[in-house]
């Protein structure tokens, strides 16, 4: 019945994604947030529905009429090149193989983040997609959180199985990287019920987030909190909420989940713990023997013999920074820490230019949450290995359209007050005749 579900959605919105590509990109969204076709146990499980979205909205963006911008910043030059270095990293890579399988992924999202910032021309537009993105992640929130409660923290949350975000560790980074978007959508909305039942989501995303009982999720909520406030405009309120709603979630935890967390300052104890700084001093030795990096991939058994000091204990990378850094080489990571901080910067200047225009007021609270949520990613991902996350990228995607938007407004606006020729000014003409 799933199966059947699901195909009817997508197939009978194939049709008008020829016509309305920008279907197609709320379609692929969905897809990928929510991955309902992973949720199914028949013929839909494994179907390449992704794939067929993303041609069909390909050909749309070439036959259809529907309004195409794209905006070319330093952000997404900075992106165009990293992924040509990505490129160039792959031809040097210890495990061919491997890599050209991971840069065919990588250029998959990075098409679709692009095809993304074409057809995000407007604010309805954005509103509508992180509306998508919101509403996807928000699901496993709703379910993870009412899980948590029920069981009372003692079994972890999970996301679908074969995703980016099928781990533990993996959807509690994307739940808190969507509450700041859930609360952008919250400040936006008119009705009462509406920013009540938002509100309620963000709750449970973040018992949700707390329930997968991962470490870097906790690190991740707490410096969101401290964001939070500091961009909030209800700063006495919200150093009031924060502790609150932090008590509450605290307080249905288990014995169990605060002996693992505890694990935090006890690392050295922790086999866990330790092998992952084993992978960066893998990674940083292996920066510096190779310039373009390992490659894609190259967290592999005979790297750790011969970078790690202590090459039995393989393990991932569990860090976007080492990730990129033993992948990439330096200058990779010098490219992506960059574009984590041009899109701060440009967000920085949308709360600026905006702060006291009356049009503005959403562009600002927009910029100000994607900031929050990038936050959650660098501090969450400093303990995760999920740097080609297309949920970063499209982050990135939302920072510069907005930016873009923010500026064209004022402009539209003052070529509107200019009077046009034979307008009124021409008419009070003829009339003194």
């Amino acid at each position: 019945m799933r199966d059947l579900a699901v195909a009817l959605v997508v197939f009978g919105l194939l049709p008008f994604v020829l016509k309305r590509p920008f279907w197609g990109i709320l379609l692929l969204a969905w897809l990928g947030y929510m991955n309902p076709h992973r949720l199914c146990y028949g013929f839909m499980l494994n179907f390449p529905i992704v794939f067929i979205v993303a041609i069909f909205t390909m050909i749309g963006l070439l036959v259809a009429k529907e309004t195409k911008r794209m905006v070319w910043s330093r952000e997404v030059v900075l992106l165009i090149v990293f992924v040509i270095w990505m490129g160039i990293t792959t031809t040097q890579a210890m495990y061919p193989a491997y890599a050209w399988l991971q840069y065919e992924k990588v250029l998959k999202i990075q098409i679709i983040t692009f095809m993304t910032l074409l057809l995000l021309s407007t604010r309805e537009r954005v509103d509508l997609f992180v509306w998508v993105v919101a509403l996807s992640l928000g699901f496993y929130g709703l379910k993870g959180g009412v899980f948590t409660i029920a069981k009372g923290g003692e079994h972890r949350v999970w996301g679908p199985e074969g995703t980016f975000i099928g781990g533990n560790n993996e959807l509690a980074l994307a739940l808190v990287m969507t509450i700041p978007l859930m609360r952008y959508l919250q400040t936006q909305a008119k009705r009462r019920s509406l920013r009540l039942a938002l509100g309620t989501m963000m709750f449970l995303t973040a018992i949700a987030a707390i329930g997968s009982q991962s470490r870097g999720a906790l690190l991740a909520l707490s410096a969101m909190g401290f964001i939070f406030w500091l961009k909030g405009r209800h700063k006495l309120l919200f150093a009031i909420l924060i502790p609150a709603v932090a008590a509450i979630i605290l307080a249905l935890m288990p014995e169990t989940w605060y002996e693992r967390m505890g694990t935090i300052e006890t690392y050295q104890d922790d086999a866990s713990a330790l092998g992952r700084i084993n992978a960066w001093w893998m990674a940083w030795n292996l920066a510096r023997d190779r310039f373009f990096g390992g490659g894609f991939e190259a967290f592999q058994a005979p790297t750790f013999a011969i970078y790690a000091p202590n090459p039995d204990n393989v393990h991932d990378a569990h860090s976007i920074y080492f990730e990129v850094m033993g992948e990439q080489g330096f200058v990779g990571l010098a490219m992506f820490v960059g574009l984590l901080l041009l899109t701060w910067l440009k967000c920085s200047h949308v709360i600026r230019m905006c702060k006291k225009r009356p049009d503005g007021g959403w562009a600002r609270e927009l910029a100000a949450m994607i900031q929050v949520s990038i936050i959650g990613y660098m501090v969450g991902g400093a303990f995760l290995g999920l740097a080609n996350f297309d949920y970063f990228y499209h982050l990135v995607a939302l920072a510069v359209v907005v930016h873009d938007i923010a500026l064209r407004r004022p402009a539209e606006g003052a070529a509107r007050s200019v009077p046009r020729a034979g307008g009124a000014a021409g008419s009070r003409a003829g009339a003194s005749t």
